[in-house]
């Protein structure tokens, strides 16, 4: 080495470190994997003798191999192991499992520097890279530390997770081992001894043995504890019995175990955010206001749930209902029309769990409440029968009460201060449900989905489907019209919204520097309006309309006048009234009672069931008010110091607001890590539909329904069958959906209708019939097949697939 690179050692830092000497707090200078390893030494567990080469040396580009020689050599030299430890690895929500090298066997000086500069080169791999971008991890922030430690010689070695990571459930541990080493059963290279560890007792069967199991057991336990998460621990045990622990690091795919409530166990938890359209996780301010909103909503009908946050996702706790003999019987039935048939299939499961059984004590629910039910009952029947008597008088009504809802929840003018602001949120009332708003919407969801039933061996459900075309009276089809009449008129700006980003064509829309193609006004009536709409936490459309510039250009690239989204409407408007006279005089001739009964409400449900969007449109305006108010609260809090963004009052509740505003307490501390776990979850590409009280995901338990010929089975939504190249979306912000695209996503709220528009068909993974997106889908006359379990990651952009609204089955070819 030469005297200026020695120069350049000896300035950049600490280059070497004992794994005995590293602490669980020096992540940024030995990597994940070291400071997980020096964490276990801290806490007594048996670690193989080893030193770490710091991310100092990898940031200077100087090998220090002097130093590694040396701490080789205090070793007493011979075999090590010699494994990446990135900065970014072995994190509570990206683990970089395989992304890196791990060299095995390597002895002497020359074979051990070569194996550290392996280690260094991948960190910048093809798929190292592609994880990173994947968990939006800065590439130019990450560094590499190299581990080496002396080799155990194992008979036989494996993996140990303290919960089950196929089902979540948080009191079994996985073991997965193999004779010889461990990288047999990390790579897949070769048949391996599962064991599940339930508390059962277990025999010598297999590799290990039960006292080995046993070790195995209180050695997860112990890490558990340690860390205070589940843990996926590699370990070793050597020709003297012994068990070393080579790595132990969370596990990064579990979904977040329900909080503890002190009631009775196992309780179980229904995912109710994708009913809303999105699985997204919520922000801490946004989550406060839906659940206050939901739990309402249910009590109107008559239906006590408590709603909690887990992993940022909002789900009820149904255990006292499928517990209740009264409630049981009619759950899976009340699930069709806004959960879904996978709601349905897992409490099913649920309801045959023994632990479930019925008791005699029910729902516990005194006088007080059965006659607050009672009178909820009285006022649904008076509110669905006028709707369903007089259909267009109850529009008239509906709209009229969202115009004094949209009047009633602007703010004041004289509002200057603070605590002013936050005195107008804090009276408004999110739980106030109008009768005449409500009940037309459950008329014409009842309207849409009992004739099913009175035409059995009549008409197919892709015949009704067909019916439920085209309705009128959609707001979210209005607006999405309204966009397209927009993209229609543009004239000579077509080349600039379609050759300029989203990003730049909004910021110079808020500038006021862009011409005048209507934005303002379409803005004015929907800018209200945004993907995950229903959170308060979330910009809307009025504050970024990038997405809505995004969905323009896409308007504007349908280049047939036939596939207008007009002239879709029409045909399925048309195609849906053909179609039910043709169905009604059919039922009518086999069963004339239920055909007369069916086209009734028929009828009807093409009169009322597009209203179903009206309700959360009308919602949003005071949801608007209160958050423009918050955020000059936040602007105002940020500029005496107490927040260091005006938006960071989305990550607080409305208690936490009050003591900034009223008591000086800052908050910053509190809002950095609640935003870190949102990006977290954000990244989250599956949320399960019910968690039972120990974190087990119920529908991993249940088996998995395909097509024999490899085909993804779901739930035929709207008839129709169209063969085209798949577009994979996450974020419809920023979504380029080419017409004659099948559009394939998680779930679908109002925000993502324009990509409808240009899409060809529609694949999700959860919904129900009645729905937002099957419900546009129909609008629209496009096949959707809803309730594809992990359609977006079964499913690749570009892939050619055959979407079958009628037969429900989406076929990759």
């Amino acid at each position: 080495m030469d005297c200026d690179a020695l120069v350049l050692q000896l300035e950049a830092g600490v280059y070497v470190l004992a794994l005995s000497e590293v602490t669980s707090d020096m992540g940024d200078l030995v990597g994940g994997k070291a400071a997980g390893l020096g964490a276990l030494i801290r806490h007594g567990e048996r670690v193989p003798e080893g030193f770490c080469v710091t991310t100092d040396a990898h940031r200077s580009g100087v090998l220090p191999e002097v130093e590694i020689v040396e701490a080789y050599e205090r070793l007493g030299g011979g075999p090590v192991a010699v494994r990446s430890s990135a900065t970014t690895e072995d994190l509570p929500d990206a683990s970089f499992a395989g992304q890196h090298d791990t060299v095995l066997g390597v002895s002497g000086t020359a074979e051990l520097i070569a194996a550290v500069e392996q280690c260094w080169d991948s960190l910048h791999s093809d798929r190292a890279t592609a994880y990173r971008e994947a968990h939006e991890i800065d590439q130019h922030e990450v560094a590499m530390a190299v581990v080496v430690q002396r080799m155990v010689t194992p008979t036989v070695a494996g993996v140990l997770h303290t919960a089950n990571p196929l089902t979540g459930r948080r009191d079994e541990m996985v073991v997965d081992a193999a004779p010889g080493l461990g990288t047999a059963v990390v790579d897949g290279a070769t048949a391996v001894d599962h064991y599940v560890l339930d508390g059962v007792a277990r025999d010598d069967s297999g590799c290990l043995s039960a006292a080995h199991l046993d070790r195995l057991r209180a050695a997860g336990e112990r890490l558990a504890g340690h860390f205070g998460l589940p843990q996926d621990v590699e370990w070793a045990i050597d020709a003297e019995d012994v068990l070393w622990l080579l790595q132990s690091r969370p596990i990064t795919s579990l979904f977040p175990p329900p909080p503890a409530n002190g009631k009775p166990l196992p309780r179980v938890f229904l995912e109710f955010g994708h009913v809303q359209g999105m699985l997204r996780p919520v922000t801490p301010m946004g989550m406060a206001t839906l659940r206050a909103q939901i739990t309402a909503t249910l009590a109107a009908l008559g239906v006590r749930v408590e709603i909690v946050d887990i992993g940022g996702r909002l789900y009820g706790d149904l255990t006292d209902l499928a517990r209740s003999r009264s409630s049981r019987r009619r759950l899976v039935k009340l699930m069709a029309v806004d959960f879904g048939p996978r709601a349905q299939a897992v409490m099913r499961h649920v309801l045959a769990d023994p632990r479930f059984a019925p008791t005699d004590d029910g729902t516990g629910r005194g006088a007080a409440q059965q006659a607050a039910s009672l009178r909820t009952a009285g006022r649904a029947v008076v509110g669905i029968v006028r709707a369903l008597a007089r259909p267009d008088a109850a529009r008239i009504r509906m709209f009229g009460a969202i115009a004094q809802l949209k009047a009633r929840s602007a703010a004041p003018d004289d509002l200057r201060t603070a605590a002013e602001r936050l005195r107008f949120v804090e009276a408004r009332d999110d739980t106030d449900a109008s009768d005449a708003i409500m009940w037309p919407i459950v008329a014409g969801m009842l309207a849409a989905a009992l004739p099913s039933a009175l035409l059995k061996g009549v008409a197919g459900a892709d015949e009704i489907h067909a019916v439920l075309g085209g309705m009128p009276h959609n707001v979210t089809i209005e607006m999405d019209l309204a966009l397209w009449r927009l993209a229609q008129g543009v004239g000579d700006h077509r080349r600039l919204l379609l050759d300029t980003s989203p990003d730049e064509l909004a910021a110079r829309h808020l500038r006021g520097t862009l011409p005048d193609i209507g934005m303002a006004d379409f803005l004015d009536a929907y800018g209200h309006r945004s993907a995950a709409e229903v959170d308060l936490g979330v910009p809307r459309w009025a504050e970024d309309p990038a997405p809505v510039f995004a969905a323009l250009a896409n308007y504007l690239r349908v280049t047939d006048p036939e596939q207008g989204p007009d002239q879709r409407f029409h045909r399925a408007a048309a195609t849906a009234e053909a179609a039910l006279e043709e169905l009604v005089a059919r039922a009518r001739r086999r069963r004339p009672v239920r055909g007369r009964l069916a086209g009734f409400l028929l009828r009807r449900a093409r009169s009322l069931a597009g209203l179903r969007e009206a309700g959360k449109f009308a919602g949003l305006y005071p949801l608007r008010e209160s958050r423009r108010q918050l955020l000059l609260i936040g602007a105002e809090l940020t500029d005496v110091g107490l927040l260091d963004h005006p938006d960071d009052i989305m990550f607080l509740v409305l208690d936490e607001v009050r003591a900034a505003v009223h008591e000086g307490v800052d908050h910053r501390g509190v809002v950095a890590p609640r935003r870190a776990v949102y990006r977290r979850e954000l990244r989250r590409r599956s949320v399960p539909v019910a968690l039972l009280s120990d974190g087990t995901d119920i529908e991993a338990v249940l088996p998995r329904e395909r097509g024999d010929d490899g085909t993804l089975v779901g739930v035929g939504a709207s008839a129709g069958r169209v063969t085209g190249p798949a577009r994979v979306v996450h974020d419809p912000a920023t979504a380029h959906v080419e017409p004659g695209e099948v559009l394939v996503a998680a779930t679908t709220d109002p925000g993502w209708t324009p990509l409808f528009l240009t899409a060809a068909a529609l694949v999700t993974e959860t919904g129900a019939i009645m729905a937002h997106g099957p419900t546009v889908a129909r609008e629209y006359g496009i096949p959707a097949v809803i309730c594809v379990p992990d359609a977006t990651r079964t499913i690749s952009t570009g892939q050619l697939v055959t979407v079958d609204g009628a037969a429900g089955a989406v076929t990759v070819h």
